[in-house]
């Protein structure tokens, strides 16, 4: 047990710091301050591989820490918990569909997690600037969530054809 908690917390460190590169590396400024990113797409990965607590720090830290390194520090709270959120969506709707689909399930949940952090940015932001103009950003968070929900797709059946989900056995 306690090499598996281990074991856990040393994986979800490493998709902590994969988050925060691939957010880093590919960054396109959008109107309000933001930029688009690779980050969603090994959320998505860790939220399939990792059980919902340690996804959800995986998550939150590493993005933080890539807006905190990349000068957007104010946005680091709620990019904390915004992400964070994003692989409870992804625990919570594979749970309660419970079907023998598992694409479907992942799909869907990847989905409506990419809703939520488009949503999640738009009340941030509304606040920080007002909320019609940071309706400008919403295309650039949907088109940031696509990329990262196509990518995400591509990376999770790679891995589980290689098993690399089943020799890591951290799979939920």
């Amino acid at each position: 047990m306690k090499n598996q908690k281990l074991k856990l917390t040393v994986i979800s460190a490493l998709f902590a710091a994969l988050i925060c590169v691939a957010t880093m590396v590919v960054k396109i400024p959008t109107p309000l301050n933001g930029y688009i990113n690779l980050g969603d797409c090994v959320i998505l990965v860790a939220a399939f591989a990792l059980p919902c607590g340690y996804g959800f720090l995986a998550a939150g830290i590493g993005s933080a820490l890539a807006d905190i390194l990349s000068g957007y520090t104010a946005y680091a709270p709620a990019t904390f918990i915004i992400k964070g959120l994003m692989v409870l969506v992804v625990y919570l709707v594979t749970k309660l569909l419970k079907s023998n689909k598992p694409n479907f399930q992942k799909i869907l949940s990847g989905v409506l997690a990419e809703l939520w952090m488009v949503l999640g940015y738009y009340i941030f932001e509304g606040f920080m600037y007002g909320f019609k103009p940071s309706l400008a950003n919403i295309p650039m968070n949907l088109i940031q969530g696509v990329a990262g929900l196509i990518l995400a797709g591509v990376v999770v059946k790679v891995l589980e054809k290689q098993k690399v989900l089943e020799k890591l056995s951290v799979s939920q």
